[in-house]
Protein backbone atom coordinates (compact mmCIF):
# COMPACT_ATOMS: atom_id res chain seq x y z
CA UNK A 1 0.00 0.00 0.00
CA UNK A 2 0.69 3.78 -0.74
CA UNK A 3 1.76 5.66 2.16
CA UNK A 4 -1.35 8.04 1.22
CA UNK A 5 -3.43 4.88 1.84
CA UNK A 6 -2.11 4.28 4.79
CA UNK A 7 -2.48 7.85 6.37
CA UNK A 8 -6.31 7.73 5.24
CA UNK A 9 -6.40 4.39 6.95
CA UNK A 10 -6.04 5.53 10.15
CA UNK A 11 -8.79 5.85 12.53
CA UNK A 12 -9.57 9.43 13.81
CA UNK A 13 -9.65 11.13 17.02
CA UNK A 14 -13.06 11.01 17.49
CA UNK A 15 -13.32 7.10 16.86
CA UNK A 16 -10.70 5.84 19.23
CA UNK A 17 -12.06 8.42 21.82
CA UNK A 18 -15.21 6.17 21.35
CA UNK A 19 -13.10 3.00 21.35
CA UNK A 20 -11.09 4.18 24.67
CA UNK A 21 -14.87 4.69 26.42
CA UNK A 22 -15.94 1.60 25.83
CA UNK A 23 -12.93 -0.51 26.68
CA UNK A 24 -12.90 1.73 29.76
CA UNK A 25 -16.32 0.31 30.80
CA UNK A 26 -17.12 4.18 31.82
CA UNK A 27 -18.59 5.67 28.84
CA UNK A 28 -21.39 8.74 29.47
CA UNK A 29 -24.81 8.42 28.10
CA UNK A 30 -24.25 10.77 25.17
CA UNK A 31 -23.88 7.22 22.52
CA UNK A 32 -20.14 6.52 23.80
CA UNK A 33 -18.83 9.68 23.96
CA UNK A 34 -15.76 9.74 26.32
CA UNK A 35 -16.77 10.55 30.31
CA UNK A 36 -14.88 14.45 31.02
CA UNK A 37 -12.61 12.26 33.10
CA UNK A 38 -11.30 9.11 31.39
CA UNK A 39 -10.19 6.18 33.65
CA UNK A 40 -8.82 3.48 32.82
CA UNK A 41 -7.63 0.98 36.14
CA UNK A 42 -5.17 3.93 37.59
CA UNK A 43 -4.83 5.94 34.88
CA UNK A 44 -6.81 8.89 35.15
CA UNK A 45 -7.51 11.90 32.04
CA UNK A 46 -9.39 14.74 31.56
CA UNK A 47 -11.02 14.72 28.16
CA UNK A 48 -9.07 17.89 26.46
CA UNK A 49 -5.36 16.29 28.02
CA UNK A 50 -6.60 12.34 26.60
CA UNK A 51 -7.73 14.04 22.97
CA UNK A 52 -4.34 15.78 22.70
CA UNK A 53 -2.42 12.71 23.76
CA UNK A 54 -4.63 10.52 20.97
CA UNK A 55 -3.37 13.38 18.56
CA UNK A 56 -0.18 12.98 19.40
CA UNK A 57 -0.13 9.20 19.18
CA UNK A 58 -1.53 9.18 15.59
CA UNK A 59 1.24 11.83 14.57
CA UNK A 60 3.65 8.72 15.92
CA UNK A 61 1.91 6.59 13.35
CA UNK A 62 2.36 8.56 10.55
CA UNK A 63 5.83 9.15 11.24
CA UNK A 64 5.78 4.92 11.22
CA UNK A 65 4.32 5.24 7.86
CA UNK A 66 6.68 7.41 6.59
CA UNK A 67 10.04 5.26 7.91
CA UNK A 68 8.38 2.23 6.01
CA UNK A 69 7.96 0.56 9.66
CA UNK A 70 3.87 0.63 8.92
CA UNK A 71 3.15 -0.98 6.15
CA UNK A 72 -0.26 -2.96 6.40
CA UNK A 73 -3.41 -1.65 6.74
CA UNK A 74 -4.58 -4.25 9.36
CA UNK A 75 -1.99 -2.31 11.83
CA UNK A 76 -3.99 0.41 11.85
CA UNK A 77 -7.61 -0.33 12.29
CA UNK A 78 -8.62 0.50 15.83
CA UNK A 79 -8.20 -3.29 17.18
CA UNK A 80 -4.25 -2.51 16.08
CA UNK A 81 -4.12 0.57 16.90
CA UNK A 82 -5.60 0.16 20.25
CA UNK A 83 -2.55 -1.54 22.49
CA UNK A 84 -0.10 0.67 21.28
CA UNK A 85 -2.52 3.57 22.45
CA UNK A 86 -3.03 2.26 25.23
CA UNK A 87 0.67 2.26 26.01
CA UNK A 88 1.52 5.67 24.99
CA UNK A 89 -1.12 6.71 27.21
CA UNK A 90 0.26 5.33 30.30
CA UNK A 91 3.85 6.30 29.29
CA UNK A 92 2.59 10.16 28.21
CA UNK A 93 0.36 10.86 30.81
CA UNK A 94 2.67 10.19 33.72
CA UNK A 95 3.42 13.21 35.45
CA UNK A 96 6.65 14.90 34.89
CA UNK A 97 7.58 15.70 38.63
CA UNK A 98 7.04 12.09 39.99
CA UNK A 99 8.80 9.75 42.43
CA UNK A 100 12.14 8.31 41.79
CA UNK A 101 13.74 5.57 43.76
CA UNK A 102 17.13 6.56 45.50
CA UNK A 103 19.90 3.96 44.94
CA UNK A 104 23.10 6.82 45.06
CA UNK A 105 23.71 6.49 49.51
CA UNK A 106 23.37 10.16 49.15
CA UNK A 107 21.32 10.77 52.06
CA UNK A 108 20.17 14.47 51.44
CA UNK A 109 20.28 14.35 48.01
CA UNK A 110 19.56 18.13 46.41
CA UNK A 111 18.60 16.95 42.99
CA UNK A 112 16.09 14.25 44.06
CA UNK A 113 14.27 16.34 46.60
CA UNK A 114 17.06 16.74 49.96
CA UNK A 115 15.08 15.31 52.69
CA UNK A 116 12.04 13.41 52.68
CA UNK A 117 9.64 14.23 55.19
CA UNK A 118 8.24 11.74 58.20
CA UNK A 119 5.38 9.84 57.92
CA UNK A 120 3.70 12.61 60.53
CA UNK A 121 4.72 15.45 58.45
CA UNK A 122 3.64 14.39 55.71
CA UNK A 123 -0.15 13.06 57.24
CA UNK A 124 -0.03 16.85 58.40
CA UNK A 125 0.77 18.18 55.00
CA UNK A 126 -2.26 16.22 53.06
CA UNK A 127 -4.87 17.38 56.37
CA UNK A 128 -3.42 21.02 55.89
CA UNK A 129 -4.08 20.69 51.86
CA UNK A 130 -7.52 18.79 52.07
CA UNK A 131 -9.16 20.98 54.77
CA UNK A 132 -9.36 24.89 55.78
CA UNK A 133 -7.46 25.56 58.65
CA UNK A 134 -6.58 28.15 61.09
CA UNK A 135 -3.47 29.45 59.41
CA UNK A 136 -3.81 33.04 60.68
CA UNK A 137 -6.66 32.59 62.87
CA UNK A 138 -6.65 32.23 66.85
CA UNK A 139 -8.83 29.64 67.98
CA UNK A 140 -8.85 30.88 71.46
CA UNK A 141 -10.09 34.91 70.57
CA UNK A 142 -11.79 34.33 67.48
CA UNK A 143 -9.59 36.68 66.15
CA UNK A 144 -6.34 36.92 63.28
CA UNK A 145 -3.82 35.25 64.34
CA UNK A 146 -0.05 34.85 62.77
CA UNK A 147 0.91 32.00 61.42
CA UNK A 148 4.67 31.85 62.83
CA UNK A 149 2.18 31.15 66.13
CA UNK A 150 2.25 27.46 65.27
CA UNK A 151 6.11 26.46 65.57
CA UNK A 152 7.32 29.84 66.75
CA UNK A 153 7.04 28.43 70.95
CA UNK A 154 8.28 24.91 69.18
CA UNK A 155 11.45 26.42 67.85
CA UNK A 156 11.90 28.46 71.21
CA UNK A 157 11.86 25.25 73.23
CA UNK A 158 14.49 23.16 71.25
CA UNK A 159 17.16 25.60 70.52
CA UNK A 160 17.03 27.75 73.64
CA UNK A 161 15.92 31.31 71.86
CA UNK A 162 13.61 33.95 72.78
CA UNK A 163 11.38 34.28 69.22
CA UNK A 164 11.80 32.49 65.70
CA UNK A 165 10.52 33.10 62.53
CA UNK A 166 10.45 30.97 59.28
CA UNK A 167 10.55 32.33 55.94
CA UNK A 168 10.89 29.99 52.51
CA UNK A 169 14.38 28.99 52.29
CA UNK A 170 17.97 29.98 53.87
CA UNK A 171 19.09 32.32 51.41
CA UNK A 172 15.61 34.23 52.07
CA UNK A 173 16.05 34.06 55.67
CA UNK A 174 19.92 35.43 55.01
CA UNK A 175 18.36 38.39 52.74
CA UNK A 176 15.68 39.37 54.87
CA UNK A 177 18.05 39.51 57.73
CA UNK A 178 20.65 41.26 56.26
CA UNK A 179 18.42 43.84 55.06
CA UNK A 180 16.55 44.39 58.18
CA UNK A 181 20.32 45.45 59.97
CA UNK A 182 22.87 46.00 57.46
CA UNK A 183 21.06 47.64 54.45
CA UNK A 184 23.25 50.60 53.19
CA UNK A 185 25.60 49.56 55.76
CA UNK A 186 28.70 46.82 56.25
CA UNK A 187 28.54 43.36 57.73
CA UNK A 188 31.95 41.97 58.45
CA UNK A 189 33.11 38.59 57.11
CA UNK A 190 35.82 36.48 57.73
CA UNK A 191 37.12 36.09 54.08
CA UNK A 192 36.90 32.44 54.83
CA UNK A 193 33.95 31.63 55.14
CA UNK A 194 32.69 33.33 51.66
CA UNK A 195 31.05 30.34 50.61
CA UNK A 196 28.89 29.24 47.04
CA UNK A 197 25.77 27.27 47.68
CA UNK A 198 23.62 25.33 45.36
CA UNK A 199 23.34 26.76 42.06
CA UNK A 200 26.24 29.00 42.07
CA UNK A 201 24.43 31.30 44.50
CA UNK A 202 27.54 32.80 46.65
CA UNK A 203 27.25 34.43 50.02
CA UNK A 204 28.51 37.68 48.75
CA UNK A 205 26.27 37.69 46.24
CA UNK A 206 22.93 37.65 48.65
CA UNK A 207 24.64 39.87 50.83
CA UNK A 208 25.04 42.33 47.88
CA UNK A 209 21.19 41.82 46.84
CA UNK A 210 20.45 43.15 50.73
CA UNK A 211 21.87 45.84 49.92
CA UNK A 212 24.67 45.42 52.32
CA UNK A 213 28.18 45.79 51.94
CA UNK A 214 30.56 43.39 52.39
CA UNK A 215 33.60 43.83 54.33
CA UNK A 216 35.87 40.95 54.61
CA UNK A 217 38.94 40.56 57.06
CA UNK A 218 41.44 37.44 57.87
CA UNK A 219 43.07 35.33 55.22
CA UNK A 220 41.59 32.38 54.01
CA UNK A 221 42.49 30.38 56.34
CA UNK A 222 42.81 31.92 59.18
CA UNK A 223 41.47 34.77 61.06
CA UNK A 224 41.95 36.57 64.45
CA UNK A 225 40.03 38.66 67.29
CA UNK A 226 42.24 42.09 66.12
CA UNK A 227 40.97 41.49 62.41
CA UNK A 228 37.33 41.86 63.33
CA UNK A 229 37.91 45.00 65.60
CA UNK A 230 40.42 46.55 63.35
CA UNK A 231 37.50 46.16 60.74
CA UNK A 232 34.59 47.72 62.64
CA UNK A 233 33.94 51.64 61.86
CA UNK A 234 31.26 54.02 62.00
CA UNK A 235 29.47 52.16 58.93
CA UNK A 236 29.63 48.99 60.29
CA UNK A 237 25.99 46.91 61.02
CA UNK A 238 27.12 43.43 62.16
CA UNK A 239 29.52 40.41 62.59
CA UNK A 240 28.70 37.63 60.83
CA UNK A 241 29.77 34.23 60.76
CA UNK A 242 29.08 31.97 57.85
CA UNK A 243 29.17 28.02 58.84
CA UNK A 244 31.18 26.28 55.72
CA UNK A 245 28.96 23.70 55.97
CA UNK A 246 29.75 22.37 52.55
CA UNK A 247 33.40 22.46 52.54
CA UNK A 248 36.33 21.81 55.00
CA UNK A 249 39.54 24.09 55.73
CA UNK A 250 42.58 21.89 57.55
CA UNK A 251 45.53 22.18 57.99
CA UNK A 252 47.22 25.72 58.92
CA UNK A 253 43.81 26.66 60.20
CA UNK A 254 42.12 28.76 62.64
CA UNK A 255 38.75 31.03 63.22
CA UNK A 256 37.46 33.12 66.00
CA UNK A 257 35.26 31.27 69.03
CA UNK A 258 32.00 32.15 68.47
CA UNK A 259 31.39 33.30 72.19
CA UNK A 260 34.67 35.61 71.57
CA UNK A 261 33.09 37.39 68.54
CA UNK A 262 29.84 38.14 71.18
CA UNK A 263 32.18 39.62 72.98
CA UNK A 264 33.47 41.90 70.46
CA UNK A 265 29.97 42.87 69.12
CA UNK A 266 28.45 43.41 72.68
CA UNK A 267 31.59 46.44 73.26
CA UNK A 268 31.07 47.50 70.17
CA UNK A 269 26.90 47.25 70.23
CA UNK A 270 26.74 45.24 67.24
CA UNK A 271 24.33 42.46 66.66
CA UNK A 272 26.11 38.66 66.03
CA UNK A 273 24.41 36.81 63.34
CA UNK A 274 25.39 33.31 62.06
CA UNK A 275 24.24 31.84 58.96
CA UNK A 276 24.46 27.94 59.78
CA UNK A 277 23.56 27.33 56.42
CA UNK A 278 22.17 23.83 56.99
CA UNK A 279 21.53 23.64 60.73
CA UNK A 280 20.98 20.56 63.16
CA UNK A 281 18.94 20.06 65.82
CA UNK A 282 20.17 15.95 66.36
CA UNK A 283 22.64 15.58 68.96
CA UNK A 284 24.83 12.90 66.96
CA UNK A 285 27.36 12.53 69.51
CA UNK A 286 24.65 10.87 71.39
CA UNK A 287 23.30 8.87 68.75
CA UNK A 288 26.77 7.63 67.79
CA UNK A 289 28.49 9.35 65.63
CA UNK A 290 30.70 11.77 67.48
CA UNK A 291 32.33 12.64 64.17
CA UNK A 292 29.76 13.89 62.60
CA UNK A 293 28.76 16.30 66.22
CA UNK A 294 31.95 17.83 65.31
CA UNK A 295 31.38 18.74 61.71
CA UNK A 296 27.72 20.29 62.44
CA UNK A 297 27.13 22.79 65.43
CA UNK A 298 23.79 22.34 67.09
CA UNK A 299 21.63 25.03 66.54
CA UNK A 300 21.17 24.99 70.55
CA UNK A 301 24.89 25.33 71.12
CA UNK A 302 25.67 28.65 69.05
CA UNK A 303 22.42 30.49 70.57
CA UNK A 304 23.73 29.24 73.77
CA UNK A 305 27.32 30.76 72.96
CA UNK A 306 25.64 34.58 71.82
CA UNK A 307 24.88 34.93 68.70
CA UNK A 308 21.80 37.38 68.50
CA UNK A 309 20.17 35.94 65.05
CA UNK A 310 20.97 32.39 63.51
CA UNK A 311 19.41 31.33 60.13
CA UNK A 312 19.34 27.68 58.40
CA UNK A 313 17.46 24.90 56.37
CA UNK A 314 14.47 22.70 57.62
CA UNK A 315 15.07 20.47 54.92
CA UNK A 316 18.09 19.48 54.98
CA UNK A 317 19.99 17.74 58.33
CA UNK A 318 16.79 18.78 60.17
CA UNK A 319 15.13 16.97 57.93
CA UNK A 320 11.63 18.42 57.57
CA UNK A 321 10.44 20.83 54.57
CA UNK A 322 12.61 23.35 52.81
CA UNK A 323 12.28 26.65 55.26
CA UNK A 324 14.33 29.29 56.60
CA UNK A 325 14.79 29.38 59.91
CA UNK A 326 15.89 32.40 62.13
CA UNK A 327 15.85 32.09 66.12
CA UNK A 328 17.00 34.43 67.91
CA UNK A 329 17.07 37.24 70.85
CA UNK A 330 13.76 38.78 70.15
CA UNK A 331 14.49 42.32 70.01
CA UNK A 332 15.95 41.20 66.54
CA UNK A 333 13.56 38.46 65.59
CA UNK A 334 10.52 41.66 65.99
CA UNK A 335 12.95 44.14 63.75
CA UNK A 336 12.90 41.00 60.79
CA UNK A 337 8.84 40.23 61.30
CA UNK A 338 8.59 43.78 60.96
CA UNK A 339 10.14 43.85 57.43
CA UNK A 340 7.92 44.22 54.06
CA UNK A 341 10.33 41.39 52.52
CA UNK A 342 8.69 38.87 55.22
CA UNK A 343 5.52 38.98 53.21
CA UNK A 344 7.11 38.29 50.30
CA UNK A 345 9.51 35.48 52.01
CA UNK A 346 6.88 33.77 54.08
CA UNK A 347 5.86 30.14 53.99
CA UNK A 348 2.52 28.49 53.08
CA UNK A 349 0.53 26.28 55.15
CA UNK A 350 1.90 22.90 53.70
CA UNK A 351 5.46 24.63 54.56
CA UNK A 352 3.98 25.20 58.57
CA UNK A 353 2.46 21.81 58.82
CA UNK A 354 5.32 19.75 57.90
CA UNK A 355 7.22 21.57 59.86
CA UNK A 356 5.30 21.65 63.13
CA UNK A 357 5.21 17.83 62.85
CA UNK A 358 9.11 17.68 62.15
CA UNK A 359 9.42 19.90 65.12
CA UNK A 360 7.15 17.80 67.80
CA UNK A 361 9.49 14.87 66.62
CA UNK A 362 12.43 16.67 68.30
CA UNK A 363 10.94 17.08 71.44
CA UNK A 364 11.74 13.19 71.98
CA UNK A 365 15.55 12.66 70.23
CA UNK A 366 15.26 8.85 70.14
CA UNK A 367 11.86 9.42 68.60
CA UNK A 368 12.94 11.88 66.32
CA UNK A 369 16.07 9.53 65.25
CA UNK A 370 13.45 6.69 64.50
CA UNK A 371 10.94 8.38 62.86
CA UNK A 372 12.59 11.28 60.82
CA UNK A 373 14.00 9.81 57.33
CA UNK A 374 17.20 11.74 57.21
CA UNK A 375 18.07 11.20 60.94
CA UNK A 376 17.63 7.37 60.53
CA UNK A 377 19.24 6.58 57.31
CA UNK A 378 22.30 8.83 58.46
CA UNK A 379 22.58 6.58 61.73
CA UNK A 380 21.43 3.20 60.21
CA UNK A 381 24.27 0.64 61.67
CA UNK A 382 26.40 -1.65 59.41
CA UNK A 383 24.75 -4.64 60.54
CA UNK A 384 20.92 -3.58 59.44
CA UNK A 385 22.75 -2.47 56.37
CA UNK A 386 24.50 -5.67 55.51
CA UNK A 387 21.21 -7.85 56.21
CA UNK A 388 19.40 -5.62 53.94
CA UNK A 389 22.12 -5.44 50.95
CA UNK A 390 22.08 -9.37 51.12
CA UNK A 391 18.75 -9.92 51.22
CA UNK A 392 18.53 -7.47 47.96
CA UNK A 393 20.85 -9.46 46.61
CA UNK A 394 19.07 -12.69 47.14
CA UNK A 395 16.15 -10.92 45.44
CA UNK A 396 17.85 -10.25 42.50
CA UNK A 397 19.33 -13.85 42.07
CA UNK A 398 16.18 -15.62 42.35
CA UNK A 399 14.99 -13.09 39.01
CA UNK A 400 17.97 -13.77 36.72
CA UNK A 401 20.41 -16.68 36.35
CA UNK A 402 23.80 -16.49 37.34
CA UNK A 403 24.73 -16.83 33.18
CA UNK A 404 22.81 -13.23 32.84
CA UNK A 405 23.38 -10.97 35.76
CA UNK A 406 25.95 -10.99 38.16
CA UNK A 407 25.24 -9.63 41.64
CA UNK A 408 27.67 -9.28 44.76
CA UNK A 409 27.99 -7.55 47.82
CA UNK A 410 30.58 -5.06 48.58
CA UNK A 411 31.80 -2.97 51.27
CA UNK A 412 31.40 0.76 50.40
CA UNK A 413 30.69 4.99 51.22
CA UNK A 414 27.55 7.02 51.76
CA UNK A 415 27.50 10.53 51.38
CA UNK A 416 24.86 12.73 53.38
CA UNK A 417 24.88 15.49 51.17
CA UNK A 418 23.09 18.69 51.16
CA UNK A 419 25.85 20.26 51.67
CA UNK A 420 26.52 19.19 55.10
CA UNK A 421 29.68 17.14 56.65
CA UNK A 422 31.39 18.15 53.35
CA UNK A 423 33.90 14.80 52.55
CA UNK A 424 32.66 12.81 55.91
CA UNK A 425 31.89 9.26 54.01
CA UNK A 426 29.75 6.63 56.35
CA UNK A 427 30.26 2.96 55.94
CA UNK A 428 27.71 1.43 53.78
CA UNK A 429 26.86 -1.67 51.60
CA UNK A 430 27.02 -2.21 47.97
CA UNK A 431 24.65 -4.18 46.12
CA UNK A 432 26.69 -4.10 42.56
CA UNK A 433 25.59 -5.10 39.45
CA UNK A 434 26.80 -6.48 36.27
CA UNK A 435 25.55 -7.65 32.86
CA UNK A 436 27.47 -9.21 30.17
CA UNK A 437 27.37 -7.22 27.08
CA UNK A 438 25.77 -4.28 28.89
CA UNK A 439 27.63 -1.29 30.51
CA UNK A 440 27.08 0.14 33.76
CA UNK A 441 26.91 3.68 32.28
CA UNK A 442 23.72 2.65 30.11
CA UNK A 443 22.33 0.33 32.76
CA UNK A 444 21.98 3.61 35.02
CA UNK A 445 20.48 5.32 31.89
CA UNK A 446 18.04 2.73 31.12
CA UNK A 447 16.86 2.56 34.72
CA UNK A 448 15.92 6.51 34.73
CA UNK A 449 13.09 5.11 32.02
CA UNK A 450 11.47 1.99 33.84
CA UNK A 451 8.07 2.76 35.30
CA UNK A 452 9.49 3.44 38.64
CA UNK A 453 12.62 5.17 37.91
CA UNK A 454 15.70 4.33 40.01
CA UNK A 455 19.02 6.72 40.25
CA UNK A 456 22.19 4.23 41.38
CA UNK A 457 25.71 5.16 41.10
CA UNK A 458 28.73 3.54 39.62
CA UNK A 459 31.83 2.15 41.30
CA UNK A 460 34.84 0.39 39.46
CA UNK A 461 32.69 0.15 36.45
CA UNK A 462 29.75 -1.71 38.23
CA UNK A 463 26.05 -0.20 38.75
CA UNK A 464 26.25 -0.32 42.44
CA UNK A 465 22.74 -0.01 44.80
CA UNK A 466 23.40 1.86 48.05
CA UNK A 467 21.36 0.50 50.67
CA UNK A 468 21.18 2.76 52.50
CA UNK A 469 18.91 4.91 50.79
CA UNK A 470 16.49 2.28 49.95
CA UNK A 471 13.88 1.30 52.35
CA UNK A 472 12.87 -2.61 52.95
CA UNK A 473 9.22 -1.77 50.61
CA UNK A 474 11.29 -0.37 47.90
CA UNK A 475 13.70 -3.63 47.27
CA UNK A 476 11.20 -4.78 45.82
CA UNK A 477 10.80 -1.51 43.52
CA UNK A 478 14.16 -1.77 42.93
CA UNK A 479 14.18 -5.21 41.53
CA UNK A 480 11.19 -4.51 39.03
CA UNK A 481 13.11 -1.81 38.02
CA UNK A 482 16.12 -3.74 36.58
CA UNK A 483 13.85 -6.85 35.50
CA UNK A 484 12.47 -3.71 33.26
CA UNK A 485 15.56 -2.14 32.30
CA UNK A 486 16.99 -5.60 31.05
CA UNK A 487 14.10 -7.31 29.74
CA UNK A 488 14.86 -6.47 26.05
CA UNK A 489 18.45 -7.74 26.96
CA UNK A 490 18.18 -11.30 28.32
Amino acid sequence: MTANQLFRALPSVDVLLKALARHSGNPDQEGGEISPLFQLEDLVLPRALLRDLVNAYLDECRKAIRAGKIQSADELGVDGVMPGLLRFLRDKSRPHFRRVVNATGVVIHTNLGRSRLAEEAAQAVAEACSHYSNLEFNLETGERGSRYSHVEELLCSLTGAEAALVVNNNAAAVLIVLDTFCKGREAIVSRGELVEIGGSFRIPEVMEKSGCTLREVGATNRAHPRDYINAINENTAALMRVHTSNYRVIGFHSEVPLNEMQEIARAHKLPLLVDLGSGSLCDFAAAGLPVLAQDEPRVQKIVADGADVVTFSGDKVLGGPQAGIIVGRREYIDQIKKNPLNRALRIDKMTLAALEATLRLYTEPELAIKRIPTLRLICAGQDELRKKAQKLARMLRSRFSAAQVNVSVREGMSLIGGGSFPERHIPTTLVAVEIAGVSAKDLRERLLSTTQPMVARIEDDKLCLDVRTLEDDELRLAVDALVEALAAQI
